[in-house]
């Protein structure tokens, strides 16, 4: 019992760390909205859903009893999280600032009080039960929601949109918290981080094989499918529109008024 203690611990702390790098990744982006006073079309719903998936957490182990561990990171998460949040509401637009509204108000006041409601009053084993349940399947969906960005890596034939270092945190903190899982004999934080564990071997594949062509495409000078889908910020697109189709310059409007001129008096 006190093999498998001490590597439950090894894991968690490795898995904490791994997990608070992951947590800070989004903090360059934050810091060039905090610079521009914008948003800049950044979506708000990846920290949100963050905020309620760690929130599920803290609850869950605080209902299992000896998680310190899960407890500590999660409330790491919280934290990072709400500062995400309320520094988006701060530079978002009128239109994404209810939309975000939206979301806390359905995920994290309506969707965590209703489960929070409905497992109170049921007994300490099956209330566990049920959030085991939940915490699982609501973990195998965030985990499976990389699938989206495989399938536009695969279509572009680039990974430019798929940082490495955050696919390769993710990787190695579903391992982690794997086999943390494995040897507290807790399958509902191992059995998800499996699925975690396949997505991330996927993705270092897709960065194997397509890791060199994401500068190709985005010197690439004409206008490609991938550069339309991707939705950059307006001031992106533009500059790669102007690169694109370069703009004559007046004397040269100018000659070809002259040259047409003469075709017609010919």
């Amino acid at each position: 019992m006190a093999f498998h203690f001490s590597w439950a611990f090894v894991f968690g702390i490795l898995g904490n760390l791994v997990s608070f790098g992951v947590s800070l990744a989004p903090l360059p982006t934050f810091y060039q909205i905090y610079k521009k006073k914008t948003s800049e079309g950044f979506q708000s719903i990846p920290y949100v859903v963050s905020l309620f998936s760690a929130m599920l957490w803290i609850y869950y182990a605080l209902l299992k009893k000896d998680a310190i561990i899960l407890i500590t990171i999660k409330t790491f998460c919280v934290c990072i999280q709400t500062f995400y949040i309320f520094t988006y509401f701060f530079y978002a637009p009128k239109k994404e600032r209810i939309a975000t509204v939206k979301l806390i108000l359905f995920f994290n006041v309506f969707g965590f009080g209703v489960i929070f409601l409905s497992t109170l009053f049921l007994e300490e084993g099956l209330r566990l039960c049920v959030l085991r349940c939940i915490c699982k399947a609501f973990s195998l969906g965030v985990f499976a929601a990389p699938l989206c960005i495989v399938r536009k890596v695969i279509k572009t034939e680039s990974v430019e949109f798929m940082p490495f270092y955050l696919s390769l945190f993710l990787t190695l903190g579903a391992i982690m918290w794997f086999f943390y899982g494995l040897f507290w004999h807790d399958m509902n934080i191992a059995v998800p981080n499996v699925l975690g564990f396949t997505f991330g071997i996927l993705q270092m594949i897709l960065y194997a094989i397509y890791g060199k062509n994401s500068k190709k495409v985005v010197e690439e000078p004409k206008i490609s499918e991938h550069t339309i889908d991707v939705g950059k910020p307006s001031t992106m697109v533009s500059s790669e529109l102007s690169t694109a189709f370069p703009q004559p310059t007046t004397g040269g409007i100018v000659e070809k008024a002259q040259n047409m001129e003469g075709s017609n008096q010919v």
